[in-house]
């Protein structure tokens, strides 16, 4: 089952700055975590997944840490710019 935590905010860029967005969990273990992007009108777009015993998961300028003990999983953008701005969504699976 799959149950997505937050999807409230919009994330916050300024350019050339590193935005981070997190994401926590509480009642439950997540075997991974996935981030989405959704931009105004359209369905969410899948960018990454990142397992519980991954520490940290790169891809482009995008990178996700998973911390069990925290319970959290943080999304960057390094290096962000404007065409980045949207509504990026994470999503726990129990699974």
């Amino acid at each position: 089952s799959q149950k997505i935590e937050q999807n409230s905010e919009a994330l916050n860029i300024q350019e050339g700055k590193t935005a981070t967005l997190t994401c926590n969990y509480t009642n439950y273990s997540p075997a991974y975590l996935q981030w989405y992007r959704q931009d105004p009108g359209r369905g969410p777009v899948f960018l990454l997944l990142i397992r519980e015993n991954e520490k940290e998961k790169r891809k482009e300028r995008l990178k996700v840490t998973f911390d069990t003990t925290l319970k959290q999983g943080v999304f960057h953008i390094t290096a962000s710019q404007p065409a980045d701005s949207a509504t990026y969504l994470c999503a726990l699976d129990t699974q």
